[in-house]
């Protein structure tokens, strides 16, 4: 058998070495955490050192002709010109590549994961059906791997707990927590479907039923019908004015009949903001200035690809937090840690469900780590 060994900064990496030189029958016989000093002791840098090998097979040798010596000749295959690959032939030679790029960076999760020790791996089973980014789960469990290493048992509460400072630490730089309260105009933007102007309604009947504030709407969604009468409901139920903007000039109109009051909330239009033109309108119609506050509402229930999408479209302009919504209607919850790391955008609030203004929590770091744990692994 053919060993060697290996050190890396994770396991990951680790076993990515060891397919790489030994290839995928290679087998784990030792593993282990080392720790080395650097300036004096002041430093300690944690590796994964893996033992691995694998059989090897020795070829038969085959004694080659003497008429062999000498050089051979290889006349290059010159394809004719009928069988030359054309755009469309290359384009589905692209996509058989990606679909195999897929496939093998697949198998190399699952191989990561097949290494695991067994009282670790239904808690892997379990943050992938959330749906959290590989590097999440790869950080997560290097830390839990390190733990078995001193204590060599782990329980689920252990687990959890780890799991728990891990993305405490990714989450922590972020801002967490409901409307601020110092400016007066919030706009809350967002795609058509997410449930935008319920939204507004949430957090405009906690402003007046806990803040006591003096509230007014301003609406620039004249695409639907629909969208104003239920908006117009809401205020009434609050008794609190609405405009209709359908211009920047209708919109600096409206401003000034606000003057008296303490905040107003900003409905846009639902609009498929995954075309910047949308965006490009919105910034025509608002001012992005220094008294509004902007937040981004974006659903559970879409595909993470294209909740990225929509995010970058906005990135010109000053979202200040996100806004995560039918979070009852989906069962992994991963998406929206991934996106809050990934784009460096904190949290205000979270729905769950559409009765006004119950269903909406204010994030807090304690509430997003309950939330990502309310399901069971075995």
């Amino acid at each position: 058998m053919k060993m060697k060994k290996y050190i890396a900064p994770s396991i990951a990496e680790a076993m990515k070495q060891v397919r790489s030189e030994l290839g995928e029958d290679a087998v784990i016989i030792n593993s282990k955490v080392i720790v080395k000093k650097k300036f004096f002791g002041l430093i300690r840098q944690k590796n994964f050192e893996v033992l691995a090998g694998i059989d090897v097979v020795e070829r038969p040798k085959v004694d080659m002709p003497e008429q062999m010596d000498s050089p051979v000749k290889v006349q290059p295959i010159v394809p004719k010109k009928d069988e030359l690959p054309i755009a469309g032939n290359v384009l589905e030679l692209k996509e058989e590549i990606d679909s195999l790029k897929k496939i093998l960076q697949s198998m190399k999760h699952e191989s990561i994961q097949s290494s695991l020790p067994d009282e670790l791996k239904p808690f892997a089973e379990y943050m992938k059906r959330q749906e959290l980014n590989q590097e999440l789960i790869t950080a997560i469990c290097d830390e839990l791997f390190v733990h078995m290493q001193t204590t060599k048992e782990i329980s689920n509460q252990e687990i959890k707990n780890i799991a728990k400072k891990i993305l405490q630490a990714k989450l922590s730089p972020l801002p967490l927590g409901g409307l601020s309260y110092e400016k007066k105009y919030v706009c809350v933007l967002g795609p058509t479907g997410v449930g935008k102007t319920t939204t507004i309604a949430k957090m405009a009947a906690r402003s007046v039923l806990e803040k006591k504030k003096r509230i007014g709407f301003i609406t620039t969604d004249t695409y639907r019908i629909a969208a104003i009468e239920q908006l117009k409901t809401y205020a009434n139920l609050l008794q609190a004015p609405v405009e209709i903007v359908y211009n920047f000039n209708d919109y600096k109109e409206a401003i000034k009949k606000f003057e008296h009051l303490d905040l107003v909330f900003i409905d846009t239009a639902g609009r498929n903001y995954k075309e910047a033109k949308y965006v490009n309108e919105l910034k025509k119609l608002i001012s992005f200035d220094e008294e509004v506050e902007s937040y981004l509402v974006l659903s559970l229930t879409a595909k993470e690809k294209d909740i990225e999408t929509i995010i970058e479209q906005f990135n010109e302009l000053p979202v200040e937090k996100f806004v995560f919504t039918k979070i009852d209607e989906t069962n992994s919850i991963g998406a929206m840690y991934n996106l809050m790391i990934k784009y460096n955008k904190g949290l205000a609030y979270y729905t769950t469900g559409q009765e006004v203004p119950e269903d909406i929590e204010e994030a807090t770091a304690d509430k997003l780590l309950e939330l990502f744990f309310q399901g069971e692994f075995k």
